[in-house]
């Protein structure tokens, strides 16, 4: 069995993977690691778990963390990865990191990305840099040989796989990219925030970050990564009154493809690309299609009056956005089948 740690098992991401490990055939829970709510059952924060996972969580310092773990999961802000990853592996243990920590391959690039959204720009394991490796299987390549991934950020996933065909087949300009991303306010995390708060949420809706978003910078290197020129896009997150889901609606120019021409090009992309699901305008698509499962749905379209792409991408932020992409990257660390505990339907109504 694959014996897992969580850190920041108290927050959304964390009871996230700990959910997702109850119910994966090869792996269990080893340790529950939070900075709040220590020495409590994660039942006792969690009622729901009740029966299922009574693990007592510890603090950082607890010496349970020390002991050894195969997986370690930082459900964690950016900044805690980098400092605690190192020890991790020198354990033996495989790591995968929520935050942006580990999402870039050289520290010039983990500086641009700090920089824009106001961090330090100094990685403190620049090393690790080199061996990273983005979690986005859809784009590249992870197996057993590694071990340390960057899982990705929710708006990037949703944006990355809804313009990857596309950018790949050189049938857009990539200097006309829009995405215009909605999400629930989970995404927001678990900590309460007076933004958040249910009288500023119900009946509401907002853009924010229009400075800014920390994803958009994933977003144009796996694009870029994929073009013959460097990709830039327009981006604008907004928070809607849902609990969980994001709907990013892709817009660029196309060199004149039909809705046909680009569905087939989708359709080949994500051939082996088991979480990927490409559906034509005429089939009903919302949040509630993917709600709780790892599954990514694309809807594509061409607006032939204006020669325009339109992708509809739906995704569960807190699912293929976060935890059930972080264990589909378990999955391949370990040689197993990238849907092990994850090829599930979602919850119907």
């Amino acid at each position: 069995m694959i014996k897992a740690k969580v850190v920041g098992a108290g927050g959304y991401g964390g009871v996230g993977i700990t959910e997702l490990v109850l119910r994966h055939p090869e792996a269990e829970i080893g340790c529950l690691v939070s900075l709040s709510d220590t020495g409590r059952k994660m039942s006792d924060v969690f009622p729901h778990l009740r029966g299922f996972c009574d693990e007592v969580i510890v603090s950082p310092g607890d010496p349970k963390t020390e002991e050894e773990y195969d997986v370690v999961f930082f459900s964690t802000p950016d900044g805690v990865g980098m400092q605690n990853a190192p020890a991790e592996l020198d354990r033996g243990a495989k790591v995968i990191d929520y935050s942006g920590d580990f999402r870039f391959g050289t520290p010039e690039q983990y500086a641009e990305y700090a920089n824009f959204i106001g961090l330090d720009p100094i990685h403190k394991a620049p090393a690790l840099l080199m061996e990273t490796v983005y979690g986005l299987p859809e784009l590249h390549d992870i197996d057993d040989t590694q071990q340390l991934v960057g899982n990705p950020g929710c708006f990037a996933v949703s944006c990355a796989l809804g313009l990857a065909p596309a950018v790949a087949a050189g049938c857009i300009d990539v200097k006309s990219i829009i995405c215009d991303c909605k999400t629930g306010v989970s995404g927001a995390g678990k900590k309460p925030n007076a933004a958040f708060h249910y009288p500023n949420r119900y009946d509401n809706m907002n853009a924010y970050k229009l400075a800014g978003h920390q994803h958009v910078v994933e977003v144009e290197q796996e694009l870029s990564a994929l073009s013959d020129e460097e990709v830039q896009i327009t981006f604008t997150a907004q928070v809607v009154p849902v609990c969980r889901g994001i709907m990013s609606s892709l817009y660029a120019t196309l060199d004149g493809q039909s809705a046909d021409e680009m569905l087939e090009i989708y359709r080949e992309f994500n051939k082996d690309n088991p979480f990927v699901r490409i559906q034509d305008a005429t089939t009903p698509a919302s949040i509630a299609d993917v709600r709780g499962t790892n599954y990514c749905n694309l809807t594509v379209d061409v607006d032939a009056r204006n020669n325009r792409l339109r992708v509809i991408s739906h995704i569960d932020n807190l699912m293929k956005g976060q935890a059930g992409n972080a264990l589909q990257n378990m999955n391949l660390l370990f040689g197993l089948d990238a849907g092990t505990g994850l090829a599930l339907p979602g919850q119907y109504p």
